[in-house]
């Protein structure tokens, strides 16, 4: 038996070793290719790109680890079944279920490593990602600027001539334009003959020194009929110095998956203490907005007054002012109403942005474990089902293996995506793909185990291959013929 686990643990291995490299370096394409205009054009040497794909590696664990373990399965469980390996085994009287004990230990001893991944090194590479994207430019100020073109670096559309320099911080010819305000007025224009970048480790303030140069501003004015005239400023400088915030050189579009929260960057204990934090800090705004929106109103001091002056109250309250204070405490209570459900709202938006942070968080702690169960599940959806359809190689599995997976990848994402927004609760959003799936595996194991195949696909397969040959035999005689 010792040599027949060997031979299953040896087989599994190299199919997902080989596996695990391939879907590795697809996702670091893809990677690369979502970051490429942080990479491209920007004078970055050797070391800075390797640093930032190093970075950006163990991100992509929690995608490769559960297909390929899905995938391995299936390839190796799909061989064994096609090259009858199983019948020989189960003629010995060696079940699926003795066969699979060798590999669900090793699955066991990878799932605690995966969550060990997750809860240590994703984090510290998330920490040290962002971080890095963030000094980037401070190391190599330049790669803000590409020589030619304009580019959009925060509140500023800069060109270039050419770069000169030892770290290209040298600049000519240097076209600036200024964007305009919330407003869509005073539009700026800086031209220099020459530029410098200057920047420190210690500041976050990238600085842009020009020299030589003059600025044209359009002037909007006040009398609309002079506006036909174009009005605009123009002057001249031997110095000028424009600062720029560094953390707009590093937006992420928002479109894309966001990686600067902090819960990315926490393990289980820090997220636990993060989330405990955030809740009472919840409750307590919940607490003091309830206080203080009361004295607002003033609910408890008119409801006690009205219990004391009761039998005093005539039956209709304002017959007992004139007809100007009638307007006069109309006004009032609409304004008050008016005020009160503006602070309502805007108190209401931000509690559900907190509530919205807190279910991030959660997300983010159910998600190592996740990970490590999804290895588990994979494993007892691909074996058996390797088992029921005897086909192996990277046809047929691959199929399959990107059918299961997708389905899972997009019920995680479209539940956590729900539970941030508070669909459903976090722990159900994180745990709906794994829960939604168990089935399907408790069913792919029990029909393999019973010999009873899922379905029979040279039911499916023969009537095809058929109508494919008729056609064949009617065509190709008449081609004879002619």
């Amino acid at each position: 038996m010792k040599i027949l686990d060997k031979y299953l643990l040896k087989t599994f291995l190299l199919t997902f070793t080989t596996v695990f490299v391939i879907l590795f370096f697809i996702f670091i394409l893809q990677t690369v290719w979502l970051f490429i205009s942080e990479l491209a054009g920007k004078d970055l040497d050797l070391i800075l790109v390797v640093k930032f794909l190093l970075f950006s590696m163990p991100r992509i664990i929690p995608l490769v680890l559960p297909l390929s373990v899905l995938l391995a399965s299936i390839m190796t469980f799909g061989n064994l079944a096609e090259n009858y390996e199983f019948a020989a085994m189960k003629s010995s009287g060696i079940s699926l279920q003795r066969a699979m004990r060798v590999l669900i230990i090793f699955i066991f001893v990878l799932s605690i490593v995966a969550f060990w991944f997750a809860n240590n090194v994703i984090p510290y590479a998330e920490y040290k990602f962002v971080n890095f994207r963030k000094n980037i430019a401070q190391a190599k100020p330049a790669m803000a600027i590409v020589e030619g073109q304009f580019n959009d670096v925060g509140f500023y559309n800069i060109k270039v001539v050419k770069k000169s320099g030892e770290n290209g911080n040298k600049l000519t010819e240097v076209t600036i334009h200024e964007k305009p305000n919330n407003m869509g007025e005073n539009k700026t224009v800086i031209k220099s003959k020459t530029g410098e970048l200057v920047s420190s480790e210690k500041s976050s303030i990238l600085k842009l020194v020009l020299n030589d140069g003059y600025y044209y501003q359009d002037v909007t004015p006040k009398k609309y009929e002079d506006r036909a005239k174009l009005p605009f400023i123009k002057g001249k400088f031997k110095k000028q110095i424009i600062n720029i915030d560094l953390s707009e050189l590093n937006k992420v579009d928002d479109s894309k998956e966001s990686i600067a929260g902090t819960n990315a960057m926490l393990n289980v204990n820090e997220l636990r203490y993060t989330l405990d934090s955030l809740n009472k800090n919840l409750d307590n705004e919940i607490v003091s907005f309830s206080e203080n929106i009361n004295q607002r109103v003033g609910i408890r001091k008119f409801s006690s007054a009205i219990q004391a002056k009761k039998k005093q109250l005539p039956s209709n309250l304002m017959s007992m002012y004139s007809n100007k204070d009638k307007v006069d405490i109309l006004k009032m209570a609409g304004s008050n109403v008016t005020s009160n459900i503006y602070s309502i709202e805007t108190t209401q938006k931000d509690l559900k942005d907190k509530q919205r942070e807190i279910n991030k968080h959660l997300s983010a702690l159910y998600e190592k474990f996740v990970i490590a169960f999804a290895c588990f599940l994979m494993f007892f959806i691909g074996a058996p089902l390797g088992a029921i359809i005897r086909k192996g190689g990277l046809g047929l599995p691959i199929v399959f293996a990107v059918l299961i997976f997708i389905t899972f990848h997009f019920i995680n994402t479209f539940g956590k995506r729900l539970s941030q927004e508070g669909g459903m609760t976090p722990f159900m959003g994180s745990w709906m793909s794994s829960f939604i799936l168990l089935p399907l595996a408790i069913l792919l194991t029990y029909r393999a185990t019973n010999d009873n195949g899922l379905i029979n696909f040279d039911a499916i397969t023969t009537p095809i291959s058929q109508l494919f040959q008729k056609i064949s035999e009617r065509f190709l005689p008449a081609q004879k013929q002619k």
